[in-house]
C-alpha cells in the first residue's frame, strides 16, 4: 500500500492513540460513574478538535520538509476533508446511540463506560477495514466504482427513509441475543454480567454494548467508502477516521440534548453520501479537487443544520412504552434494518 506514511509516522500516530486512550480511561476511572454535563462535554469536545488540528499541523510541517509545500497542502486538505466527513456521519451515529440508550433506559451515569468501550472497538474495526480496503483498491481499482455506486444508493435509501421510525424491538440481532442469553431485567452498576438466583446472567448493559458494536459496524460500511472518495492514502484515511472517532464520546454528551433541533440532518447526510458517491463514479472522467469536496460537505452540513432550526419538526406521538428519544429517526439504521429483513426473507 502506497502513501505518505513512513514507519516513523505510523509509530508516532500509534503512540499518540494509545496515550490518548490511556488518558481518557484514567480520567474516566478517577471520575467514576457519573452524569456528564454540557460543560464537561463541551470542554472535551474542544480538546479533541484542537488535538486533531494540532496533528494535521504537525503532518503539514513534516511533509513540507520531506516532500515539499504542495504535497503538504494536499495531504493536509485531504485530512481535514476526511475528518469533516467522518464527523458529519458520526452525528447520525450519536443519535442512534441515543436511541439505543433510551430504548434500554440506560442511566446517564452508566453511558460513559459503554461509549468508551464502543470507541475502542470502533477504532480496531475501522483500522482493520481501512487497511483491507486500501489493499483491495490497490489490487482491484475497479472497486472504486463499486464503492461509488454503493454510496449513491445508500444516499438515496437514506433520503427515502429519513424521518421514518426504526423499530429497534424487531432488530434480528436483538432477537438473537434474547434467545441465546439469559438477560436480567435490572442493571448491576457497570457490570455486563451478574448473578441472579445463583445463575450467571447478562445485564441489559451487555445487550447495549453489543448493539452499539453492531450499529458501528453498519455505519462503517458507508463511512469508510466515503473517505476513500477523498483520498486513497491509507495513512490519511486511517488517521482522519480515528481522530474523528476519538472525540465521539464527548460529542455524544454535547449533542444528546440537541437531537430534535437537527431533524433534517439525515437529508443532509444523504446528500453528502450521494455527492461523494458521484465523485467516486466520475474519477475516471474528472477528478474533483479536494477543496471542492470540503466546501460542498461543509455547505451541505451547515445548511441542513440551519434549516433544521428554521423549519420546525413535525411532532408525532411516540409509540406506547417507548420514550420520545427512542423514536428519534435514523435513516442509516432504518435502511440497514430493511436490508437485514430482505436477506432473512
Amino acid at each position: 500500500m502506497t502513501g505518505v506514511g513512513t514507519p516513523m509516522m505510523w509509530g508516532i500516530f500509534l503512540a499518540f492513540v494509545i496515550v490518548a486512550l490511556v488518558i481518557d480511561f484514567s480520567v474516566m476511572r478517577s471520575q467514576g460513574a457519573h452524569r456528564v454535563g454540557m460543560r464537561e462535554a463541551a470542554i472535551w469536545s474542544i480538546v479533541w478538535v484542537m488535538v486533531s488540528f494540532l496533528f494535521v499541523a504537525w503532518l503539514w510541517w513534516h511533509l513540507r520538509d520531506s516532500q515539499g509545500t504542495q504535497s503538504a497542502n494536499t495531504k493536509a486538505l485531504e485530512f481535514v476533508t476526511g475528518y469533516l466527513v467522518e464527523k458529519a456521519l458520526a452525528v447520525d451515529n450519536i443519535f442512534v446511540f441515543l436511541m439505543v440508550f433510551s430504548y434500554f433506559a440506560v442511566p446517564e451515569h452508566l453511558q460513559k463506560r459503554v461509549l468508551m468501550i464502543g470507541i475502542m472497538g470502533a477504532i480496531l474495526l475501522r483500522a482493520a477495514l481501512i487497511l483491507v480496503g486500501s489493499w483491495l483498491l490497490q489490487e482491484f481499482h475497479w472497486l472504486l466504482y463499486v464503492f461509488g455506486m454503493f454510496l449513491v444508493l445508500t444516499g438515496i435509501k437514506m433520503w427515502w427513509a429519513a424521518g421514518q421510525e426504526p423499530d429497534l424491538g424487531s432488530n434480528p440481532v436483538l432477537k438473537w441475543i434474547n434467545v441465546r442469553f439469559r438477560i436480567s431485567k435490572t442493571f448491576d452498576g457497570e457490570n455486563f454480567f451478574t448473578v441472579r438466583d445463583g445463575v450467571r446472567v447478562a445485564t441489559p448493559l451487555f445487550v447495549v454494548i453489543v448493539m452499539i458494536a453492531i450499529v458501528d459496524l453498519i455505519f462503517a460500511v458507508d463511512s469508510i467508502p466515503a473517505i476513500f472518495a477523498i483520498t486513497l492514502d491509507p495513512f490519511i484515511v486511517l488517521t482522519s477516521n480515528v481522530f474523528a472517532i476519538l472525540g465521539l464520546r464527548a460529542m455524544y454528551f454535547l449533542l444528546a440534548g440537541m437531537h430534535e433541533k437537527f431533524h433534517l440532518l439525515s437529508y443532509g447526510l444523504a446528500l453528502i453520501l450521494g455527492f461523494i458517491g458521484t465523485k467516486m463514479l466520475l474519477t475516471g472522467v474528472y477528478k474533483l479537487p479536494v477543496g471542492w469536496s470540503l466546501g460542498a460537505t461543509a455547505t451541505i452540513l451547515v445548511a441542513t443544520m440551519v434549516l433544521s432550526v428554521l423549519i420546525p419538526a413535525r411532532t408525532e406521538a411516540a409509540r406506547p412504552g417507548t420514550s420520545s428519544l427512542a423514536s428519534a429517526p435514523s435513516a442509516r439504521l432504518r435502511a440497514a434494518q430493511e436490508a437485514e429483513e430482505g436477506d432473512s426473507r
